[in-house]
C-alpha cells in the first residue's frame, strides 16, 4: 500500500528521510553490528547518540548552557506530577492559565501538591480562545506559572507569552515545540512529549533553568526528581534508547532543512493554505479565533455529523487519514506538524474543495 498523508494528533507523521535511515540501520547502527534497540545505554556507542541528541537539539532552539536537557519517560503527563513536586517547595502554589483539555490536566495533578490558583480560563466559549492576562494578575509569590503552548485538541496556541515577572514560567510544548523560533530563556521549564514533533510516543522532553533543580519536595519519588536525572545525563536508568535515536535522527533531517527558521517558514505556509481555504469554504468552519489559531492542528466542522462521517470516509479513500476531531470539539482536525509536507496540504486542500462542491 502507498504512503497516507497522516493528519493524526499523535503519535504523529515523521519525516520519511528519518524513516529510511532508520530502517537501514536496524540491523546494524553506524558499524556496530547491532541494532540501537540492542545496545546498553552505558556504552560509548549509545552515549554518543544521546549526547548527539542533546546537542542537536540546543543547537535548534539555542538553549542557554544555564539549561539542562532531559530525555525522560512518562511523557508530557507524567510532567503534570513532576513540575509541582519539584517546584512547589518554594510556596507550595502556582498560577496557571485554562486553555483546554491538557491544561486541565495539569491543575488537577497540582492540586494533589499544593494550591493550583486559575487566574484565566477560556472554559466559557469551549477554550476557541487564549486569554490576555496582564502581568498584575499573577502571584508575584507564586512558585511558577503554567501554561499550555499550543491546544492539540482546541486548535489554538499563544500568540505572544504572557509576562510574569520573577515568577519562572512552565510551558507544555508538547504540540508546537521546534515549530516555530521561541526564546528558551523566557521560561523556566519548557517539556514537551515527542510524538509530534520529535519522533516516536515514550521519549518526553524537559528543558529546565539550573537554578529550579534541586528543590525538589520530600515526597518526591526518586524517579520524578529533576536532579537526578540531571546528574545522571537521562540515564539514572535505561532511558527509552530507541525513541532518543529516533529523535537524534529528526533533529539532523530539521537541521539539515534549514533549522527551526526554516521550519517555522513552511509551517506558517501551510497553515495559510488551509486557514484560507476554510476561511473562504460555505460549507466548512473553523472553532478557533482567529488571532490565536495554531499552525499545526487546525479544527473546523460541517454542518452535520452525517456530512462529517461522509467527509472522513471519502478523505481515507483519497490517502488522507486521522482527521477526525476530539470528541469535546467534533468535526474534523488536521495535523498539520512539522513532517508533514506542503503537498499533504494541499492535497488535503484539493480534496475538500472537491467534497464541498459535490454536497452543497
Amino acid at each position: 500500500m502507498a504512503r497516507v498523508y497522516n493528519f493524526s494528533a499523535g503519535p504523529a507523521v515523521l519525516p520519511e528521510p528519518v524513516l529510511k535511515k532508520a530502517a537501514a540501520e536496524m540491523l546494524d547502527c553506524n558499524g556496530t553490528g547491532m541494532s540501537v534497540m540492542e545496545m546498553s545505554h552505558r556504552s560509548k556507542d549509545y552515549e554518543a547518540i544521546i549526547n548527539g541528541a542533546e546537542a542537536h537539539l540546543r543547537a535548534l532552539m539555542n538553549i542557554p548552557a544555564n539549561y539542562k536537557v532531559l530525555f525522560l519517560q512518562g511523557g508530557a503527563s507524567s510532567q503534570f506530577a513532576m513540575v509541582p513536586l519539584n517546584l512547589l517547595g518554594k510556596n507550595g502554589k502556582a498560577d496557571f492559565i485554562n486553555t483546554g483539555t491538557w491544561s486541565k490536566k495539569a491543575i488537577s495533578e497540582a492540586k494533589r501538591y499544593g494550591t493550583a490558583n486559575v487566574v484565566a480560563t477560556s472554559e466559557d466559549k469551549n477554550f476557541s480562545y487564549i486569554p490576555k492576562v496582564a502581568k498584575d494578575r499573577f502571584d508575584p509569590q507564586a512558585s511558577y506559572v503554567h501554561i499550555t503552548s499550543n491546544n492539540t485538541i482546541e486548535g489554538t496556541k499563544y500568540a505572544a507569552f504572557p509576562d510574569t515577572g520573577s515568577v519562572p514560567l512552565v510551558a507544555d510544548m508538547s504540540s508546537n515545540i521546534l515549530s516555530e523560533v521561541m526564546d528558551v530563556t523566557k521560561f523556566g521549564i519548557i517539556y514537551a512529549g515527542a510524538q509530534k514533533n520529535i519522533g516516536p510516543a515514550g521519549v518526553c522532553v524537559v528543558i529546565v533553568r539550573e537554578d529550579l533543580i534541586g528543590k525538589a519536595l520530600d515526597i518526591t519519588p526518586t524517579m520524578f526528581n529533576y536532579e537526578i536525572h540531571a546528574k545522571e545525563k537521562s540515564l539514572y536508568n535505561t532511558p527509552p534508547t530507541y525513541g532518543i535515536y529516533i529523535a537524534k535522527l529528526v533533529f539532523e533531517w530539521m537541521l539539515e532543512m534549514g533549522g527551526v527558521p526554516a521550519m517555522e517558514k513552511i509551517n506558517k505556509d501551510k497553515a495559510k493554505i488551509l486557514y484560507d481555504f476554510i476561511d473562504n469554504s460555505g460549507l466548512f468552519k473553523g472553532t478557533a479565533a482567529k488571532e490565536d489559531r495554531s499552525i499545526m492542528n487546525v479544527p473546523f466542522t460541517l454542518p452535520s455529523d452525517e456530512l462529517t462521517e461522509k467527509c472522513l470516509k471519502e478523505a481515507k479513500q483519497n490517502g488522507l487519514v486521522q482527521l477526525k476531531g476530539h470528541r469535546s470539539v467534533g468535526g474534523l482536525r488536521a495535523s498539520i506538524y512539522n513532517a508533514m509536507p506542503v503537498d499533504g496540504v494541499k492535497k488535503l486542500v484539493d480534496f475538500l474543495k472537491k467534497f464541498e462542491a459535490a454536497n452543497k
